[in-house]
């Protein structure tokens, strides 16, 4: 069986969850409700990924949409009790009419949060397209079924997706004074303000665009009627965006990224995904071999620093993969991570690029009986994204954008038809060739940083799925300061200050990532699953 503690040492938290014929673990009920009801219906895990996928984007409008990117890492059971990871990045790329100099003429010397300049190509509808196309088992329109009814027929908005609908509806009551922003207010405020917890909510419009996606298997998005409607809108309202960025778009099948930790391979998406992160610092604190007790404040400050020196390097070399100059296996390396390892100190550094040898989200996991598992991400970035929304069709335009550098040498510099730095991160565990399962922590910069805590607390401390998504978690903020979540003791906050850490107390948690874990034990088939106690999950059980 696992070989996990039986006792959650956060008993104000829930337990794990333990099921035999499929599970979901989502952010919200009734979108993990949906991709049970997948699988009640003869479908797998990737029919029951993407019908949750799809009514996120219903449910959850705070963090993803329609007018998101998505990306997968989906394990396919074969007859010999073992299987195959497959890696799909279905991020889009810049408009070809969207230049450095277009974007500093506009007076910008950053590239901006909203509007039209940081809309990317979205990728979601052609993720939810691919993956049936390729594993699934039920017909396409019936996955989309579920998000449809939830936004005709409306939905009971949940208590955390409230709080943050209306710290939006504040920013952007102030920041939005572009036409191309106004429908912002028209489709998620109609009563001039944000639902309450507990209020229904439904949208005619998305309702439409999800039944003309399942319609066309997604195609009328990026070479039909609703590309011409997307075009048709930024180009009245100062828009770069246009239907042959649309039409160029395809998702792309890749290679999944590892490293080995503790025995077990962990996997990530490769660049442009931020995934490299979460493996270079597991790859520098995998060479300590006395990581045994979560709360000492040797091992916290050695997992700070090596974020630190992680994160540095990959906001240094991570892009667009036909633009790194430092391939992905040279950062993944021994040698690497060792040198890295050797500038750890006692006391907090401030981080700086190595020098390697020259050579707003949603996040998902499913499960099925037969033993395919879907690790599944899809976000806007930041909130509801740019705040741009395109008239009479509940699709919210993301603002993956943003991440572009506008310094021409940087290797994250904004080109037409390049791929920005992304941070949304699907991951993966296995042993000896049988999948272990998905996990994955939403949240912007906090995600790699996630991903290395669950994983450490799965491995190196035996917490169980649902304890290691409970315990409190830290987050590197830049330089030198961390902030510390609610709820690790006073005594190793006050230790990291001495060793020259600038601690910060934070009270709200939604700010240090939500995820979902599902492992299956491959004697049994036994799944395992937890879900995050900081946002409205759940977990829907076969």
């Amino acid at each position: 069986m696992f070989p996990f503690s039986s006792q959650n040492p956060y008993p104000s938290e829930r337990s794990a969850t333990y099921a035999r014929g499929g599970m979901v673990a989502a952010s919200q009920p009734l979108a993990a409700q949906a991709g049970r009801d997948m699988l009640a219906r003869g479908g797998n895990a990737i029919d029951a990924a993407i019908a949750t996928a799809a009514a996120l984007t219903v449910v959850e409008p705070t963090c993803n949409g329609i007018g998101s990117d998505a990306f997968a890492l989906v394990w396919i059971k074969d007859d010999n009790g073992k299987g195959t990871l497959h890696g799909l990045n279905a991020s889009g790329a810049a408009p070809k009419a969207l230049t450095i100099d277009a974007v500093k003429a506009g007076g910008h010397d950053t590239m901006p949060m909203y509007g039209w300049l940081p809309v990317t190509v979205p990728g979601t509808p052609s993720a939810w397209a691919e993956l049936s196309r390729r594993f699934g088992k039920l017909p396409f329109a019936d996955l989309l079924t579920p998000a449809i009814t939830l936004a005709r027929e409306g939905f009971p908005v949940t208590p955390v997706i409230s709080q943050l609908w209306e710290q939006a509806h504040a920013t952007f009551t102030k920041a939005f004074t572009e036409p191309a922003t106004q429908g912002w207010f028209e489709t998620f405020a109609p009563k001039g303000r944000a639902p309450r917890a507990g209020e229904m909510f439904k949208s005619d419009a998305h309702a439409d665009t999800l039944a003309e996606l399942a319609d066309t298997s997604c195609e009328s998005f990026y070479r039909g009627a609703l590309a011409e409607r997307i075009d048709a809108f930024s180009r009245t309202t100062g828009g770069y965006l246009r239907a042959e960025d649309l039409a160029a778009h395809q998702c792309e099948w890749v290679d999944p990224i590892s490293t080995r930790y503790r025995g077990v391979d962990v996997w990530e998406i490769p660049p442009n995904g931020q995934g490299l992160v979460a493996l270079m610092a597991l790859n520098i604190v995998g060479g300590y071999d006395d990581l045994h007790a979560r709360d000492d404040i040797t091992v916290l400050h050695r997992q700070c620093e090596a974020m630190k020196l992680a994160y540095t390097d990959g906001h240094a070399f991570i892009a667009d993969p036909a633009h790194m100059t430092t391939d992905t296996a040279t950062l993944l390396s021994e040698p690497y991570a060792a040198s890295r390892r050797d500038t750890i100190t006692d006391t907090a550094c401030d981080p700086t690029p190595g020098t390697p040898p020259q050579g707003g989200t949603v996040y998902l996991a499913t499960a099925d009986a037969e033993g395919n598992m879907v690790s599944f991400i899809q976000s806007n970035f930041h909130g509801f994204g740019s705040g741009v929304v395109v008239p009479n069709t509940g699709i919210a335009l993301q603002n993956r954008g943003q991440g572009f550098s506008l310094d021409s040498t940087h290797v994250n510099a904004l080109s037409p038809g390049k791929r920005s730095f992304h941070t949304i991160i699907p991951g993966f565990l296995t042993r000896d060739g049988q999948a272990l399962g998905p996990f994955g922590v939403m949240g912007g910069f906090m995600q790699p940083q996630g991903h290395m805590q669950v994983v450490m607390n799965l491995l190196d401390f035996g917490l169980d799925p649902q304890a290691a998504l409970d315990a409190p978690r830290w987050q590197w903020m830049g330089g030198k300061r961390i902030a510390i979540e609610a709820g690790y003791p006073l005594h190793l906050m006050k230790e990291l200050r001495s060793r020259g850490h600038k601690v910060e107390s934070a009270f709200d948690r939604t700010g240090f990532g939500r995820g979902q874990i599902i492992l299956r034990d491959p004697a049994t088939g036994v799944l395992c699953g937890g879900t995050e106690p900081r946002t409205d999950s759940a977990i829907a059980v076969l």
